[in-house]
């Protein structure tokens, strides 16, 4: 019985890596407006971001060596990712410099801040946002309804929550790939090699 069970389950989900490419798909579509934000407030705004990098720490920088070149490094690899993440091309290889990215990301900017890149209602920032929202409320009420017309507000902690999360998903498709059909990767390896699947 469960071994015919178990024999049900494989058949099932055996039929079901046929579509497996559309998980590797969606985390392409997910990641190329990321990368889009990230690679288009660099290449507009390159001598802001060259500043940020050299900038000391105390002034709110990251105190790196030569900002200019880690910042081309830097704005470069995003371009050249987000057009190869879009296309499915290279993917496997691409991944390696954006998931770099996201570490350096991750270890620069946002652990000190901890995980939660919103703030809990725990932290203190956080009980001085709702505690300024009740003051307005109480005083000047308009004002409260109109801030709180779209939505609540939130206070921003920046932790490395979403730059872990991203590290995940370019990781996956360093393993995995574009998906079948949908990649570029896909189809020169159909063409060139006559074979199906992942490659690049």
């Amino acid at each position: 019985m469960i071994q015919r069970f178990m024999q049900i389950y494989d058949n099932f989900f055996e039929k079901l890596r046929r579509a497996d490419f559309v998980a590797l798909l969606l985390i392409r579509l997910y990641l190329i407006p990321v990368i889009y934000t990230g690679a288009h407030s660099k290449v507009v705004g390159f001598s802001t971001t060259v500043e940020w990098f050299g900038a000391s720490i105390a002034d709110g920088g990251l105190n790196l060596p030569f900002p200019t070149l880690l910042a081309f490094l830097a704005t470069s690899t995003e371009v050249v990712g987000l057009i190869c993440i879009a296309l499915g091309l290279f993917t496997r290889l691409l991944s390696i410099p954006l998931m770099f990215m996201m570490s350096a990301a991750s270890l620069l900017v946002h652990l000190p801040n901890g995980w939660l890149v919103l703030a809990s209602k725990s932290m203190e920032s956080s009980q001085r946002l709702s505690g300024f929202m009740t003051w307005l409320a109480q005083n000047f009420p308009e004002r409260f309804n109109y801030v709180t017309e779209l939505g609540d507000p939130v206070m921003l902690n920046n932790g490395i929550e979403f730059a872990a999360t991203y590290f995940i998903m370019f990781l996956a498709l360093f393993f995995y790939g574009g998906g079948r059909y949908v990649s570029a990767d896909y189809w020169l390896k159909k063409k060139f090699s006559g074979k199906n699947g992942n490659m690049l």
